[in-house]
């Protein structure tokens, strides 16, 4: 199919692009510039749980700018949570309240980047009066491929799947047993589709009058697993007559077989630039080339755009022949082995295992960073469906930087914490050769004679009835076991190598966790200050 826009110089409309985002605040304000220099206004959330400074900074940029404003409060967010409609939902009403003009209210992330002119873009929306937001009939569509359905909504969801799993599907279950179902809110069919849409004023307004009065709707919604792809698609079908709603994205996004989004490269300007799309998703932080093409498109005036709409017939030929050095390839983790240079991968390592996974499990609680326990030791680590490269010990040591990489990729996130164990030494130093940045931090835990003797017999090296002189020959080899790969590791001089003691004061070790994590030192104190920490 090929379609062309006719344009038109003195475009009518107007668009309130609504901005969610948690990262590169150089590159939202390069965005923030280029959206608003074509005449229209953007309203921007950013994560209230991503880097303070991070937004000091795009503050202070972008302040002076009268077609830029930002949600009035922030909200701390997680993937599959209500958080993500809370944001969404602040940055509307912010757009709505300071912008009066904008005829069109368009919602992008931080990842997202025009493949059309700012001409077209007006024009195409100028073209028909019509919302345009995926749709689909909850319970009979196949939108939703694998995972849960139904349970999304008749049960409530107080836990995130990713960030706590166990107590996710335990509360669940318990659901379940006691039959503790719901029913949807009265006069509502439950639609399905993308969180990224484009809608006109009136369906705004519409929306943000009905929730003011149905405030049971809220809380059903505040409740339900993944609303971001519920929410704003059931309100806008009950509120908007069928005719004018285009059950389609204008935003240009594909999905691996494995259901991860595709990330796009520099050499992908001309797939995208051919598509019947406004915006795409997600452009790679590392294609630089590709941002500048893109960005000089959008000023353009004057240029015809013709489209074929062919990405994904071409995606779906490259993945399943696959192209050799090429993205695309069959396998995600054969294709691509490095993390990206703008992020960092943060590894705790520790003897104590507990210890480890205490210290990661806060750095949950207090920063909602993705953290991981030993994924390369033990199987029974819960990890995302990565199409099966998570699935054996072997396979993750095997492709680690792979699975490394599609762990960013899964969680949106340029920051990632891990778990490794100490004598992991050539997996530590492969981690480090890659592009991104990488920091150790090393817990050095007390190691008391009960707490060897209970090693040793974990390791099979005495019995319960072997000898105190048996023991007491054994323990001072088992204390150098412990203490040798601390040395190995020391003695490399890794970059960013920092040390936790549990000999050191909760101030001396907010100090190393501030700098591991990249937080500020009151929050690492919330963290260094765990009293059970290091209890054996």
């Amino acid at each position: 199919m090929h379609d062309e826009y006719i344009l038109c110089a003195n475009p009518m409309t107007q668009i309130a692009f609504i901005l969610l985002c948690h990262k590169d605040p150089e590159g939202i304000i390069a965005q923030a510039l280029r959206l608003t220099a074509a005449g229209d206004c953007l309203s921007i959330h950013f994560d209230a749980g991503a880097n303070p400074s991070d937004f000091v900074r795009i503050r202070q940029a972008l302040s002076g700018n009268p077609a830029i404003t930002f949600a009035q409060r922030r909200v701390k967010c997680g993937w599959g949570e209500w958080s993500l409609v809370a944001a969404t939902l602040e940055a509307v009403k912010a757009a709505a309240a300071d912008f009066p003009g904008a005829t069109h209210f368009y919602m992008l992330s931080g990842d997202c980047m025009p493949i059309k002119t700012a001409e077209h873009v007006h024009a195409r929306l100028e073209a028909g009066e019509a919302d345009y937001i995926e749709s689909f009939d909850f319970h009979s569509s196949d939108w939703i491929k694998i995972g849960l359905k139904e349970e999304r909504l008749i049960y409530r969801h107080w836990f995130n799947e990713r960030q706590n799993k166990a107590w996710f599907y335990r509360s669940m279950h318990l659901q379940q047993r006691l039959g503790l179902t719901r029913k949807v809110p009265e006069g509502l069919q439950i639609r399905i589709g993308s969180q990224w849409w484009c809608l006109r004023r009136r369906t705004v307004e519409a929306l943000l009058d009905f929730i003011a009065k149905r405030r049971d709707v809220i809380r059903f919604f505040r409740t339900t697993w993944i609303p971001d792809e519920t929410f704003f698609q059931t309100l806008v079908a009950h509120l908007v007559p069928e005719a004018e709603i285009r059950s389609r994205t204008l935003t240009f996004l594909l999905f691996t077989d494995y259901g991860m989004p595709v990330t796009f490269y520099d050499d992908h300007f001309d797939l995208l630039l051919s598509q019947d799309f406004l915006f795409a998703r997600k452009i790679s932080p590392d294609a630089k080339a590709l941002k500048q093409h893109l960005g000089e498109l959008y000023a353009e005036t004057g240029r015809s755009v013709e489209t074929t709409n062919d990405g994904r017939r071409q995606f779906e030929f490259l993945t399943s022949r696959g192209r050799s050095g090429r993205r695309f390839s069959p396998r995600i983790w054969e294709a691509e082995t490095s993390f990206g240079q703008e992020r960092t991968l943060m590894l705790v390592t520790c003897k104590k295992w507990h210890v480890a996974k205490r210290l990661v499990d806060r750095v949950r609680q207090v920063t909602n960073r993705p953290a991981l326990d030993y994924l390369f030791n033990e199987e029974a680590t819960e990890l995302p469906d990565l199409g099966g490269i998570q699935s054996t010990l072997a396979k993750r040591m095997r492709h680690s930087r792979s699975l490394v990489r599609m762990l960013f990729d899964c969680f949106e996130t340029d920051r990632l914490v891990l778990c490794v164990d100490p004598s992991n030494v050539e997996l530590i130093q492969d981690l480090y050769n890659d592009r991104a940045r990488v920091r150790l931090l090393e817990i050095d835990c007390n190691f008391t004679d009960d707490y060897l003797i209970g090693h040793a017999r974990r390791m099979g090296l005495v019995g319960p009835n072997s000898t105190e002189r048996a023991l007491a020959q054994l323990l001072p080899t088992v204390r150098y076991d412990v203490k040798f790969d601390s040395e190995r590791l020391r003695d490399l001089n890794l970059a960013g190598h920092g040390i936790l003691r549990q000999t050191a004061s909760p101030d001396e070790n907010s100090v190393q966790l501030a700098e591991f994590l990249d937080i500020p030192v009151e929050k690492a104190r919330e963290i260094a200050v765990t009293d059970y920490l290091f209890v054996d």
